[in-house]
């Protein structure tokens, strides 16, 4: 999921360095929106895990 969201920043810079404001703009707020997912689901990971023991 990490990989998805560098992925889409990615394409939000180059859409941005050329000019396109609109595919720039959905790029970067579908990578923000993953990138919290991943995060989510990295603490909840931890926490299950420290859970178990």
């Amino acid at each position: 999921m990490l990989y998805y969201a560098l992925a889409f920043l990615l394409v939000a810079i180059i859409a941005a360095i050329f000019g396109f404001g609109g595919i720039a703009s959905a790029s970067a707020g579908i990578a923000q929106i993953l990138f919290f997912v991943f995060l989510v689901l990295f603490l909840v990971t931890i926490v299950v895990r420290a859970l178990r023991g």
